[in-house]
């Protein structure tokens, strides 16, 4: 069953287009590769389907309802989640707080009040979450001081805070050592096996292609490939635009 659905998907920055009739499906509990040259419009599609941005032409649905022009935070309470290419965090903030910090979209306490008095099931729902993407040891320290991968995880955590159905993560590898992206691959299989369906915007192919059930190929705004990973790698338009002759699979 497709639990989003992109169709006719076209967003302008005054002459320029950005994404033009950009469609594709996506399963649940799929996890769904978006890959592309740099500015061939992966982020603003991102933007798009979580409400940062409202294309001119097409419609998003999501569990069938077009959610086009609602809101960033009225899409996050439907069950969208999204972590961001540059780590945006509180630095100054603690990691359980931070992490707090992705109930506020649901919530009509102050972000004061319940930074500092979460319920008892905020705080227990929290520590479970800490514990399953590695962070638990780290929750009390001040996030700016923890190193750049776990910082990655903790954006991944706030996001799944809000228990989303479907869950956008942008470049979760970047700026990451081998070890580090592997360790990263093991996080997100462990959340697709929560039944939690995932679009991943990657340039690191070894985790892409390992990853993904499917890969949406974007180049100039438009889709010029969709299939499965094996697929995509012996695509001749895919490898001209982007990954190069000489790419292995």
């Amino acid at each position: 069953m497709n639990l989003l659905t992109v169709e006719n998907l076209t967003k302008r920055f005054g002459g320029l287009v950005a994404l033009k009739n950009v469609e594709f499906n996506v399963v649940e509990r799929e996890i769904l590769g978006l890959i592309g040259p740099n500015g061939c419009g992966k982020t603003t599609l991102f933007n798009c389907v979580n409400g940062f941005l409202k294309p001119e032409e097409g419609s998003i649905k999501f569990k069938g309802e077009n959610i086009v022009g609602l809101s960033p935070y009225q899409i996050a309470r439907k069950g969208i989640g999204r972590t961001f290419q540059l780590v945006k965090i509180f630095p100054k903030l603690t990691v359980k707080e931070n992490t707090l910090v992705g109930l506020l979209g649901g919530s009509k306490a102050s972000t004061w009040s319940m930074l500092q008095m979460p319920t008892r099931d905020q705080e227990e729902r929290i520590d479970a979450l800490l514990e399953f993407v590695g962070l638990l040891s780290k929750k009390d320290e001040v996030a700016q001081n923890i190193p750049y991968a776990l910082k990655k995880k903790l954006e991944i955590a706030r996001a799944l805070l809000i228990n989303p159905t479907l869950l956008l993560l942008d470049e979760p590898s970047a700026g990451l050592n081998p070890a580090e992206i592997m360790d990263q691959i093991k996080l997100i299989e462990n959340i697709s096996q929560r039944g939690i369906t995932i679009i991943i915007v990657e340039h690191v192919m070894k985790l892409i292609m390992n990853i993904s059930d499917r890969i949406v190929v974007l180049d100039m705004g438009e889709k010029i490939a969709e299939g499965k990973p094996k697929e995509i790698a012996r695509d001749k338009r895919v490898i001209s635009a982007y990954l190069g002759a000489g790419f292995i699979a």
